[in-house]
Order: C-alpha cells, then structure tokens, then sequence
C-alpha cells in the first residue's frame, strides 16, 4: 500500500519529471515561434502535475493511453527525451521512426501504447489494454489520460459502463482544463463535477486538484492500488488549466484575460519549487541545479532531433498490413496491377 504522504524522494522525483515537462515545452515553443520547426503541437503547460503525479505510481509494463495534446503523459511514463523529440519533428530516429509526429506517439517498451488525435478514442482502447491484463492473470494498470470535452462522448459512457461491469483495471483521468477546445466546460458539460458521472456506472470518481502534485498523487495512487488489486476502475477528475490555447497559434479569444492571468500566477511547477524550499525538501542550489540538468537534456534532445535524418521512401512500404508486390488483375479482380494486396494476418507486420 502507497504511504499516505509521499517521501522526500517521491517529491523530488515529481518536481524533476514536471520540470523535464516544462522545459520541453518552452523550448519546442520558442523554435515554433522562431520559424525553425513547423506543424501541429498542443501545448500541456500548466497541466504537468495531472500527468506525472499519476505516472508516479506506475510500473514500466503498466499502460498508458493519451490524447494528442500528450507530452507531459508520454514524458512521465518515461519516454526517452531524444527519441520523442526526434518523433515530433517526423525524424526516422523517433519512436514511430517519424510516421507518427506529435498527435500519434507510441513507445510500448515504456507502457505508452496509444496517442490518439481523436477525442475520446483512446478510452476504450484502455479497457482493451486492461482486459489483456485482467486474462492473462497479470497485475497490470492501464491508465486512460482524456479532457473535459471527451466526457460527452458515447465511447467514453460505453467505456465506463463495460469497465465496471468487468472491474477492469484500468484508471480513467480526465484532465480538465476548464475548455472543450473553445468551449468552456459550463457551456457544454451538464455537471458541475465530472467526477460525479462516476456513480452512474458504480465505480469511485474523485475530483482533485490536478495542480497539487501530493493531492494528485494521493488521488491516483488509491485509484491505481484500487485497480491492480483486482477491485475495478476508478474516474479521477484532475482539475488544472491549459495556460496556451487549443494549439498553437490560436489566440485565445475565447478565453476571459482575468481567468488566464490568474492560472498563470498560480503556475503549478514554480509554486510546488517554493514549496520544497519552503518546507525544507531541498536547497535552492539543489532544484537549480535538477532545473540546469534538465535544460541541458532537453537542449541535447532538440540538437539531436534537428540534426537527425528524415525517414527514408523505402519506409512506406513498412510497418503496415500489407505487402506491396507485383501482381496481375487476374489474381486480384478488386486491385489494379501492382498495388497493394492484403496479406494473411499470419504476415501482417514486417
């Protein structure tokens, strides 16, 4: 059983992880602003702690299934830094060998097994996940990383109802920011706690502060010992606030000034650093230097990318579910000479 409060280690390790975050982030952002990488990225700054204070209580064979706006899950469930950089920048180096980008990251050798670009899809393959774990007799976690806007739809009503009815082990985390892409939660959401949507399907739901990385951590870690002990799923609510817009380039209109200025000076990762100084967890001279260290991998990670080679043409004939052969019309009356056939499953991936 988790102790009841974390360690000096476990508070640490968590401001070390949300700094990786963090850093990223700014560093992503400001070569996207300077014209030197270009395409779609959602930025999770100010939603750090919803991610990495649930990853703490994961195994590296536990699962993970987020969405496109991603990073903080995919970099708390351990995700090597110049793998996933490289992955972002569509480079063969990348997790994916750059067929992926940001909106489809995968790395199952660290238990990140889907980011999906659809809202909502990803919560059923959760339950798919857990329920290979529940068969094969393992006690494996999945952990199903979602946003407010994703609890309107069927699949996630579906998931829930066939996760509890199955005491599936999996942990359903809505990361609410506040806003379904432009909308904001009251305009679209018919309760105040999304949490509360739990008790229609009989399981726990929990809402928190998904800013207080301990309250975060205390939330998951019932939810996740809930969960490998074989007592079913469990709904937390991980209130935080998205400090950039949907994407980038989106300029925010939507968005009350007041509101977004308030959640900035609140920012969970700088507070939760005054806080271990505060209460004598570490040194400033000891978080300035985790926060130099990981400057530096985080520098070392996008020199590495943007050095790095495209994918070759070779590979899109790869890692796909068909076999590309030369073949005649009279074999296969539905495909034109020389295109793709199907393979038998047998033979599905090289």
């Amino acid at each position: 059983m988790q102790p009841l409060e974390p360690d000096a280690k476990i508070l640490l390790d968590l401001f070390t992880t949300a700094t990786r975050i963090k850093l990223f982030d700014e560093k992503y952002l400001s070569l996207m602003k300077a014209g030197q990488i270009g395409g779609m990225y959602y930025s999770p700054r100010g939603q750090e702690f919803a991610a990495v204070s649930v990853a703490q209580h994961l195994r590296r064979d536990d699962y993970v299934v987020t969405i496109y706006r991603g990073l903080h899950d995919q970099i708390a469930k351990g995700v090597p830094m110049r793998e996933l950089w490289a992955e972002y920048l569509g480079k063969a180096a990348g997790t994916c060998k750059g067929k992926g980008g940001p909106m489809h990251v995968t790395s199952p050798e660290h238990g990140l097994m889907v980011t999906t670009g659809v809202v909502g899809s990803g919560i059923p393959i959760a339950n798919g996940l857990a329920l290979s774990a529940q068969l094969r007799g393992t006690d494996q976690v999945a952990v199903t990383n979602f946003g407010d806007g994703a609890t309107n739809i069927g699949a996630f009503h579906e998931a829930l109802n066939l996760a509890s009815v199955w005491k599936l082990p999996v942990v359903f985390v809505c990361q609410n920011n506040q806003f379904a892409e432009y909308t904001p939660l009251g305009e679209g959401t018919s309760v105040e706690r999304i949490a509360d949507r739990a008790a229609a399907y009989g399981m726990p739901g929990e809402s928190v502060d998904g800013n207080d990385p301990v309250a975060m951590w205390q939330a998951a870690g019932r939810a996740v010992e809930r969960a490998r002990r074989g007592d079913g799923p469990t709904l937390l609510e991980a209130n935080t606030f998205r400090f950039n817009g949907h994407l980038i380039g989106d300029q925010q209109k939507y968005m009350p000034k007041e509101l977004l200025r308030a959640a900035i000076e609140a920012d969970p990762v700088p507070r939760f650093r005054a806080k271990l100084i505060a209460d004598q967890v570490a040194t400033e001279a000891e978080l300035a230097a985790v926060e130099e260290q990981a400057a530096e991998e985080v520098a070392d990670a996008a020199a590495f990318a943007l050095a790095a080679e495209y994918p070759d043409t070779a590979e899109l004939t790869t890692d796909v579910y068909s076999s590309v052969h030369s073949t005649s019309s009279h074999d296969h009356p539905l495909s034109p000479a020389g295109t793709a056939s199907p393979s038998s499953p047998e033979a599905a991936v090289r």
